[in-house]
């Protein structure tokens, strides 16, 4: 009856397969340590034929944590190098910290919120009037990434608003943002005639 190999054991490291699999597990019942050592360099050299590796150091010490793995840490033998330890396998690395701030106008992004209070704090005249100006529109623009077929000038004005704390307040009436327009895909040159 033949074995599948899901009624296998699972391999440890699947992409060296069910024969190099073999080959440490037969290498690992031999008595003699130099004749287990001897096998182990063989084993070496079979993997890095499989994987195409250059005979590097990088790539040899690699394929010797890979050996050490594979035969769970119970081949003794005389490594050349230093291998890798059974705890780094199972270390977590440390969660990374993030702000907890809740964005209510993500597409926006968090500079353009900042953007948004330094022009608030600014005093009446033309420079905060230009500044807002420019936020606006470069509001519109990132709307315009996130909802292709258009936007009104009025509801990035009511963002605006709500996004300075009623600070920054823009009539439709008077201010007229930027049309933006899809640019023109590039032409990539000219296609070639084919020889007959």
């Amino acid at each position: 009856m033949l074995d599948y190999n899901t009624q296998l054991k699972r391999l440890v490291l699947p992409e060296y397969g069910r024969n190099i699999q073999k080959m440490v597990d037969h290498c690992m019942t031999i008595e003699n340590r130099d004749e287990r050592t001897r096998c182990a360099y063989a084993i070496i050299t079979a993997m890095s034929n499989l994987m195409q590796l250059q005979k590097n150091n990088d790539a040899l010490h690699k394929l010797w944590d890979h050996l050490a793995i594979m035969s769970d840490f119970n081949l003794d033998i005389d490594y050349p190098t230093e291998i890798i330890h059974p705890e780094s396998l199972s270390s977590t690395p440390e969660q990374l910290h993030y702000q907890n701030r809740s964005f209510s106008f993500r597409h926006y992004g968090k500079y353009l919120e900042h953007m948004i209070y330094s022009a608030s704090t600014y005093p009446e005249g033309e420079e905060r009037n230009a500044l807002v100006l420019l936020i606006a529109n470069h509001m519109k623009k990132t709307m315009l990434a996130v909802n292709p077929d258009g936007v009104e000038d009025e509801r990035i004005f009511r963002d605006l608003a709500d996004m300075s704390h009623g600070a920054i307040r823009l009539n439709a009436e008077t201010t007229r943002l930027h049309q933006f327009q899809e640019a023109p895909s590039a032409v990539t040159g000219k296609k070639k005639k084919k020889k007959k």
